[in-house]
């Protein structure tokens, strides 16, 4: 019998292929019935009669045209977690990517402080964030207050005051947007803490994966460490940047209210027709996003061996 001769790329996406089998398999089991179930729900109304089962009466798109025109609360749920997630998805990857860079460096203990930063993820603490949530509070509501009373504050005591700084940007002419998102981040803190446990794990080993030799010619090429971040650490890490941003967008996705506000109205109010409406478009509009996200990193993205 002939062998198959394949080449090093055709081994490689043999291998690929046979990585993702196992959830292949699992999502034609388990979720292709569920994902036709949810939609062949949305375009009826499901009544459940008391001897079990349920029935269903054909009604089209009157559910999603009553999620549209007729729900009181979904569109303005489904804009603010969109919304949410916009703001939120860029600034994990960041705060991911920044504290990897720094748990990635030789220091005593550095076992001991990845593992702290992972703890969120494992026990989704609010005492682990509530320090931090509470300070950032403290600081997105210092915007109210004039910059000379910053000033005084932050020169009457021995800790560095952070309002003060949020006022200098203030007062900088920066626009209004900008500085609304620079609040934001900082109010979201503890959020953005706890959501990137993951993203930091995956940007460690992405960093890890980066051969030495790159860095060293950098050094002696005379680059600086802005420069060797742009030209090295950031092309070299960007697919992972792509699969951070995907699994940050799905984490979102999952713990945003719409999802709730779908749960809510199947299980609590009992329109289960109405609620797999929601669910559809929730999630063809955030399966779009990612579609979106993943065509334009892909433009920008350098794949090497």
């Amino acid at each position: 019998m002939k062998k198959l001769h394949l080449t090093m790329a055709g081994r490689r996406a043999r291998n690929g292929y046979l990585f993702i089998l196992p959830w292949f398999i699992g999502f034609v089991l388990f979720y292709v019935r569920s994902l036709y179930m949810t939609v062949q729900f949305s375009l009826n109304t499901l009544t459940v009669p008391p001897a079990g089962g349920y029935t269903l009466d054909f009604v089209g798109l009157q559910n999603y045209i009553t999620a549209f025109t007729g729900h009181g609360t979904f569109k303005q749920t489904l804009v603010t977690s969109l919304s949410n997630m916009v703001i939120d998805v860029p600034l994990i990857i960041f705060f991911s990517l920044f504290v990897a860079m720094l748990l990635n460096r030789k220091m005593k203990c550095r076992g001991l402080v990845r593992a702290i930063f992972f703890l969120p993820v494992l026990l989704n603490s609010e005492a682990i964030s509530g320090t931090l949530s509470y300070a950032a509070q403290m600081m997105a509501g210092g915007l109210s207050s004039t910059s000379a009373e910053m000033a005084e504050a932050a020169s009457s005591g021995s800790a560095v005051n952070m309002q003060y700084f949020i006022a200098l940007f203030g007062e900088l002419a920066l626009p209004t947007s900008v500085l609304d998102y620079v609040v934001g981040a900082v109010g979201r803190i503890s959020d953005i803490i706890k959501a990137s446990g993951v993203q930091i794990v995956l940007f460690i080993a992405a960093l890890q994966s980066i051969t030495p030799s790159m860095y060293e010619v950098a050094k002696i090429e005379g680059a600086t460490g802005y420069e060797t971040f742009w030209k090295v650490t950031f092309p070299m890490v960007m697919p992972h940047i792509i699969t951070n941003t995907i699994y940050t967008i799905v984490d979102a996705f999952s713990r945003s209210d719409v999802v709730n506000l779908a749960y809510t109205t199947a299980f609590t109010e009992g329109n289960y027709g109405l609620s797999s409406a929601f669910s559809v478009i929730s999630s063809v509009i955030t399966c779009a996003l990612l579609a979106l996200v993943v065509w334009f990193m892909s433009k920008r993205t350098f794949y090497y061996n």
